[in-house]
């Protein structure tokens, strides 16, 4: 299936538990039914061919763990208004879910991930950059938050990658990202900041449906 219109893509990013995806559930919210998600992390390679105690040791905090090629591919879909199929994955095993999901481009396609404007080629696609700045401690314990609940870590290990791999790759491959931001936001995000982004992306919108669409300015919101 094709659709008529160019989608516009958003790429949020930022550092682990900067809150990119409490930003797009927001933004996905608010939009309704002209915006559409995507998140890096279901673009992590498949690991299902390793033994259970090898995949625990790959540093999935390193962009090379991400599979660029398939989500270049899923993006390009995007913008020529094709169906697609994006891919599953589990954090718990490290591997793909057996089937992936049919996803259908809407106008607004929002997607988060830590390293989405790390390659040229990819961060072009993007129509508007965002960015989360937001400090270690405040994303330390809401990845200890998730973590616990979600994929079945315990508190010593969450602590122990934080400081081995999450912050050093951090400082290596996500906080220099800001340079090629569009918006720098400063975490916690107000709601003002949240409905400034929606009244920004519906004028987008607008300039996508009139064949004109544009970046954002840089600078902070």
């Amino acid at each position: 299936m094709k659709s008529n219109a160019t989608p516009f893509l958003i790429a949020i990013v930022g550092g682990s538990g900067a809150g990119k995806s409490w930003l797009a559930d927001r933004l996905q919210a608010k939009l309704g039914a002209t915006a559409g998600r995507l998140s890096l992390d279901d673009f992590y390679h498949d690991r299902s061919h390793l033994p259970p105690g090898r995949r625990a040791r790959i540093n999935v905090d390193h962009p090379r763990a991400i599979d660029w090629e398939r989500l270049e591919a899923v993006l390009r879909d995007c913008l020529a208004g094709r169906s697609t199929r994006v891919p599953r994955y589990d954090f718990k095993t490290h591997t793909r879910l057996p089937a992936a999901q049919v996803f259908r481009p809407k106008r607004l396609i929002i997607v988060d991930g830590l390293w989405l404007l790390w390659r040229p080629g990819l961060r072009r696609l993007f129509g508007l950059r965002i960015f989360i700045d937001c400090p270690a401690k405040v994303r330390l314990n809401r990845r200890l938050a998730r973590d616990l609940l979600l994929r079945g870590r315990d508190q010593a290990s969450v602590h122990r990658q934080f400081r081995e791999t999450v912050e050093p790759m951090n400082a290596q491959y996500v906080v220099p990202q800001a340079r090629w931001a569009h918006i720098i936001l400063k975490a916690p995000i107000s709601p003002t900041e949240v409905s400034q982004l929606v009244r920004q992306l519906r004028t987008e919108k607008g300039q996508i449906e009139n064949g004109d669409g544009s970046l954002a300015p840089n600078g902070n919101i």
